[in-house]
């Protein structure tokens, strides 16, 4: 099992460091714009807006994407204390371009917040904007990797606490 770790705790270190690698001036200020879409106030402001009903055909599927933001988020704060993995070593001469909300990457809570909102709209809006949806929630957990402060396991974790969340709550929270 150990072996295990140490192979997948590679393949992640690398994974990291070619994103590092590849930083460009531009892409940092976009990377930081993306970020923000994920943080707590505004991703839980844009949930209780669709939850509201300001959109009215949105509204089933907002008060969806509040509860699984909810559930994703607490257990997000428990496997964080539970696991203790340390936000990146990053290489001399690299540094962080974000704030890092605690010590603790394991999993990463950007990326299930943002995919805890876009997976409830899949069905309720139109193909085209299903896709942008999840581009954006894809691009939220790829700049936590780009800005130095989550390993690309801890927001693939996010993505599948999200995914598990959600799927659970269509199967007996909203069924």
């Amino acid at each position: 099992m150990a072996s295990w770790n140490v192979r997948l705790d590679g393949v992640d270190q690398r994974l990291f460091l070619a994103l590092l690698s590849r930083r460009k001036p531009w892409m940092d200020r976009l990377m930081r714009g993306v970020t923000v879409l994920a943080e707590p106030p505004v991703i839980v402001a844009i949930a209780l807006i669709l939850a509201s009903g300001a959109i009215p055909s949105l509204a089933p599927a907002g008060l969806e994407s509040l509860v699984v933001l909810i559930v994703s988020h607490a257990l997000v704060q428990f496997i964080k204390r539970v696991a203790t993995r340390p936000r990146p070593r990053l290489p001399v001469g690299v540094r962080s371009i974000a704030q890092t909300p605690d010590r603790f990457s394991f999993p990463s809570g950007h990326a299930t917040a943002a995919l805890a909102v876009a997976l409830p709209l899949v069905g309720a809006v139109p193909p085209g904007l299903t896709a942008l949806i999840l581009g954006v929630a894809a691009a939220i957990g790829v700049s936590r990797c780009y800005l130095g402060i989550h390993y690309p396991g801890d927001v693939v974790s996010g993505w599948a606490l999200a995914t598990l969340t959600w799927a659970i709550g269509n199967a007996t929270w909203f069924a």
